[in-house]
């Protein structure tokens, strides 16, 4: 199977490394789904949940990401995201994240809100 090298990394860290057959982000454009031998692309990330179907030494499997803001870029099988905040799904905390909802709520904080909705939409698509 052909596979493609996936570079997940934020401001503060390197968040995942590894082989891939498919990632699935959410760009300024839309929806996007990059697999081996995929065009040339560079894009603007939106907040939105990053799953990556995983290949290789590990076997297959799935590994998804919160992920607010960044770029992604794709040239000779190499995907690279870097975003400005990720989190991986197994790394959040859900009942932190529902407190965080409900006070961005109260508040009325848009961006808030969206941060922690898109962080339990992360756990909810790794499930």
């Amino acid at each position: 199977m052909a596979e493609l090298h996936v570079e997940l990394v934020a401001a503060d860290r390197k968040v995942w490394s590894g082989k891939a057959g498919l990632v699935v982000a959410r760009t300024s454009s839309g929806d996007i789904g990059v697999m081996p031998g995929h065009q040339p692309l560079l894009g603007v990330l939106q907040s939105g949940p990053v799953t990556i179907r995983t290949t290789g030494e590990s076997g297959d499997g799935t590994v998804v990401a919160a992920v607010h803001g960044g770029f992604i870029s794709f040239a000779d099988n190499k995907l690279s995201l870097l975003a400005e905040i990720a989190e991986l799904s197994e790394e959040i905390d859900v009942q932190r994240a529902e407190r965080a909802l409900e006070r961005a709520k109260a508040d009325a904080d848009a961006a808030a809100e969206r941060r922690a909705e898109v962080r339990l939409r992360a756990v909810a698509g790794a499930r």
